[in-house]
């Protein structure tokens, strides 16, 4: 028997990775657990991009940082973009700006590698990020001798979960995947059901779970729950790969 999957990331019911589970005749399950919110202050962004031909590079780690800084401005004239992956460089290309350098494989340390022979000591870069970014992408830039300027673009703010259903679909074994996109939906699944239940919905092995990433599947990792990781690191490849492992598990 295939069960749910479950879909924390924010989006709607007909969001994208919910239609593409369905569409492969999954059932899906939605429990939301971090909500996307503008930043706290937008003054440091609005000043960045004010300023924004001042930068060598303009460095995007996820479509959220896209969609918050193409709100405000248009790419601007020479302009060099990067993408951490595929879906971001796609969010880019779809409000008219062209990412110059997108990793073959989606994560912070691909990008900083794609990035070395771009950056010289001096280079101005400027980071559209989330409130809760992972230090590794700045970091790295900074070893290659960047000049990196780090602005919260958007925030990553814990969302309301029926813990009470959803701990009632564990207990009934309903649940088959649990889909993880960033660092922070570990954190908050976790903190939402409780340490003993999140480990014993995953660390049990009734349910696998699924990162989008290697920066997230490290996140679960870390916690003594080895994830299967979505090849290729998009929500289609996401989708695909949860169904690879299902047929795995049932032996077709």
């Amino acid at each position: 028997m295939t069960r749910a999957v479950v879909v924390t990331r924010d989006e709607p019911r007909d969001g994208p990775l919910g239609a593409s589970l369905r569409a492969r005749g999954l059932e899906v399950l939605w429990w939301p657990v971090v909500r996307i919110s503008p930043p706290a202050d937008p003054r440091p962004i609005e000043e960045a991009l004010a300023r924004v031909a001042e930068f060598d590079w303009i460095v995007f780690a996820s479509r959220h940082a896209v969609q918050a800084v193409a709100f405000r401005c248009q790419a601007p004239p020479g302009a060099h973009i990067a993408a951490v992956g595929a879906a971001t460089a796609a969010a880019l290309r779809a409000h008219g700006w062209n990412p110059e350098v997108v990793p073959a494989e989606a994560h912070a340390d691909a990008l900083v590698g794609a990035l070395a022979v771009h950056i010289v000591p001096g280079t101005r870069v400027l980071l559209p990020a989330s409130s809760r970014a992972m230090p590794t992408l700045g970091e790295g830039l900074r070893r290659l001798g960047a000049q990196v300027l780090q602005v919260e673009a958007y925030r990553n703010e814990a969302a309301s979960l029926d813990v009470v259903a959803a701990r009632a679909a564990i207990d009934a074994g309903a649940v088959g995947a649990v889909t993880f996109t960033s660092p922070s939906s570990v954190d908050e699944l976790e903190q939402a059901l409780g340490r003993d239940t999140f480990e014993r919905l995953l660390r049990g092995k009734p349910a696998f779970a699924v990162a989008l990433g290697p920066t997230t599947a490290g996140a679960l990792s870390a916690r003594g729950i080895e994830p299967v990781v979505a090849s290729p690191a998009t929500l289609e490849g996401l989708a695909a790969t949860i169904i690879e492992r299902f047929k795995a598990l049932n032996g077709r």
